[in-house]
């Protein structure tokens, strides 16, 4: 079995939001580590992506795999309720669990078609946040 290094191009990508709006409670941020990460065929791939948002918002977190010349492909969404996989990104190989403020992408048994560029992005709801927040006054 010949051995090829895998490379995950990772770009430090930074998403922010300001708004004046009584709606805006905050600045929310998303961020990846800057570099490469080089790994083997079969061994198992950790991307880190952490964010921070404004205490109770309700968001949704996804990854995306961009192969040269290609566009993004959606890989995965996590929320505090709910996660869905692609059909093409299997979660038996594609994985992340959203915890407080990171969703590490977990790729298990690398293959060469793996290497690629990884995208972490967070998206806010805000109607479902704000009716939480009203929901939570009322006694």
């Amino acid at each position: 079995m010949s051995v090829f290094p895998l490379i995950f191009k990772l770009t430090g990508l930074s998403f922010w939001m300001f708004c004046s709006s009584t709606e805006c409670k905050g600045e929310e941020k998303v961020t990846q580590p800057p570099g490469d990460v080089i790994l083997t065929q079969g061994q198992t791939a950790t991307l880190k992506c952490t964010f921070s948002t404004f205490i109770g918002s309700t968001l949704d977190l996804f990854w995306y795999k961009q192969e040269v010349n290609s566009y993004p492909k959606f890989i995965l969404r996590r929320s505090r309720s709910s996660a869905d996989n692609s059909p093409e990104f299997v979660k038996d190989r594609f994985d992340a669990e959203l915890k407080d403020s990171s969703v590490p992408l977990m790729i298990q048994d690398l293959h060469v078609c793996d290497s690629a560029v990884y995208y972490c992005a967070l998206r806010l709801d805000w109607n479902r946040s704000l009716a939480h927040d009203q929901d939570s006054d009322i006694y």
